[in-house]
């Protein structure tokens, strides 16, 4: 039976021309991580199931990929970089300075519903600060967050704040023995997506009476910023962000049960499709995981719809092939001064590809045109006997005799 040849459903494949886009972007973030004195970290792809479960909610938790390995062992995949660098910080906690600041770059799994910039496995950049109670700190992953898109070249950032505690003391009120606030908070948190006649349905469908559904939503987008909130916005403003991209926003939740404190998602208006990324305070999540209290705080960045975005408004240079110059390899007589013209090149750091197999010049012009190579070598025996090469403009046609010493300086 022939076997069918494509990707899982939420999974695709990355060719070259996306793969150096989104190497731009992930180098414009990883410059701002640095700069702000973040930390690299990486983590195992699988952990342990019962670390995953019981952290992220009854809803998040259904989109957990768990399995048991061979050895009978109930394991999961990555849903997201926060509990894993949390499980670091008990399990390491002797060994890490008291405030730790890392960043994180890895692959996350989700078993999502696949949509328009959202896969089943994507990409997270997570910053945190560990061990740090000040709204400083908050400020200081608003400030970063912020100075990322930035450095991307986006013009319009929007972060979208709010307090779980607020949240919280405004949403107890209507909490019954049929719906928790927790459960009231992933049904508030959908209301930047769908209308509010839908989130009123669907509290009532989970126990509320029509009244004090609406009165529930009603609370919220009435509230006010606490003292706390302020002092992390003023602060962040101090360090930069500007004063009309925060937006102070009631209703937003931020589904995950383990925020405790200031949360924030970012929003690029002229891509207008959902949040780009979203984070905010979870103070008990490393006690809950060892039995030791860190405080933390921090931001999962959504890298697929941030390079998306920045695709949309054009902020991404074009980026052609890798290679600037194709060397030429006609037979066996000429293939050793080829290999020393490839040589000499790559050392000076040129970006040259070499013809793998031996050819007539018409097929090796027809692979430099289908990659956009602008440069072509030509080292024939003519070229051999002379110590020269015949360096081909792709772009203009023109080709002329150039010296082995002048070569590097004329494709540079």
């Amino acid at each position: 039976m022939k076997q069918t040849l494509q990707t899982l459903k939420g999974f695709r494949d990355i060719f070259p021309e996306e793969k150096r886009q989104r190497d731009f972007v992930l180098n414009k973030v990883r410059e701002v991580f640095n700069v702000f004195g973040f930390e690299p970290i990486e983590t195992p792809t699988l952990e342990y199931a019962d670390l995953l479960l019981g952290k992220y909610g009854a809803e998040a938790e259904k989109l957990v990929y768990t399995f048991e390995d061979r050895g009978g062992r109930k394991i999961g995949l990555r849903y997201d970089q926060t509990v894993p660098t949390a499980r670091i910080l008990a399990q390491y906690r002797y060994n890490l300075p008291k405030f730790f600041r890392r960043y994180q770059i890895q692959n996350v799994f989700r078993a999502d519903k696949p949509q328009k910039g959202r896969y089943r496995e994507f990409t997270h950049c997570d910053i945190d600060i560990f061990g740090a109670q000040s709204a400083l700190a908050d400020a200081e992953i608003l400030a970063c967050i912020y100075q990322v898109y930035k450095n991307i070249g986006f013009k319009q950032i929007q972060l979208k704040i709010n307090d779980r505690q607020t949240l919280f003391s405004t949403l107890e009120k209507f909490a019954t023995d049929k719906v928790s606030v927790a459960s009231l908070i992933q049904s508030v948190d959908k209301l930047d997506k769908q209308k509010i006649e839908t989130v009123v349905r669907e509290l009532a469908a989970k126990g509320l009476d029509q009244k004090q559904a609406e009165s529930t939503i009603a609370q919220i987008q009435q509230t006010q910023p606490s003292k706390e909130l302020s002092n992390i916005i003023n602060l962040a403003e101090k360090l930069g962000v500007a004063s009309n991209s925060i937006q102070l926003t009631p209703t937003l939740a931020r589904g995950l049960d383990y925020y405790t404190g200031m949360i924030f998602e970012v929003i690029i208006p002229e891509y207008g499709s959902g949040s780009c990324g979203g984070g905010g305070r979870y103070d008990n999540l490393i006690n809950e995981l060892g039995g030791v209290e860190i405080p933390a705080v921090g931001f999962a960045l959504g890298f697929a719809r941030t390079v998306e975005a920045a695709i949309k408004l054009g902020l991404i240079p074009e980026v052609k092939n890798s290679a600037q110059v194709l060397v030429t390899v006609f037979d066996k007589k000429t293939r050793n001064y080829s290999l020393q013209v490839t040589k000499k090149l790559r050392k000076s750091g040129v970006k040259t590809e070499i013809y793998p197999e031996f050819d007539n010049l018409g097929k090796q012009l027809k692979l430099a045109n289908q990659k956009n190579i602008p440069w072509v070598i030509i080292a024939g025996s003519d070229e051999v006997s002379t110590n020269t090469v015949a360096l081909k403009d792709m772009e203009s046609g023109e080709q002329k005799s150039v010296s082995l010493g002048d070569l590097t300086k004329l494709i540079k």
